[in-house]
């Protein structure tokens, strides 16, 4: 064990960045700011100092993760440190993965247009346009 990871609580944008659950420092105050990330079940600021023990409720797109804090520092090191920091849920993964699932069978939207509009199609486009301005 190193020197940081003996201290008693890291800021948590810190300790988010040092875990890799955020590329950035900078990416993880933004969401937790944002409101993207749960200390305890309650939104906290980017100073909050997490502890060993620690449930925290991280929101990344539409997957959400629910880790238990195991270890603490404020150095990030390889992925392979960094997952020893942090234990996932059994049920926050299940989710994960059926959610993943249900998101493979959904079709996935489709471009068939050319490019720009030829000519007519912007006529058509306009046409339309001002119907909608009437109601």
């Amino acid at each position: 064990m190193s020197d940081d990871e003996s201290t008693e609580s890291v800021r948590l944008d810190r300790w988010l960045w040092a875990a890799r659950i955020y590329k950035t420092r900078s990416l993880a105050a933004r969401a937790i700011d944002g409101g993207k990330v749960h200390l305890n079940g309650t939104r906290v600021k980017r100073s909050k100092p997490v502890k060993p023990g620690d449930e925290l409720e991280v929101t990344r797109g539409i997957y959400e993760y629910h880790l238990i804090v195991k270890a603490l520092t404020e150095k990030r090191g390889p992925a392979s440190e960094a997952s020893r920091l942090y234990e996932e849920t059994p049920q926050s993964r299940k989710a994960r993965e059926t959610l993943r699932a249900q998101l493979k069978g959904v079709p996935k939207p489709i471009f068939r247009g050319k490019g720009r509009p030829t000519k007519k199609e912007r006529r058509q486009i306009d046409r339309l346009r001002d119907r909608e301005d009437q109601f």
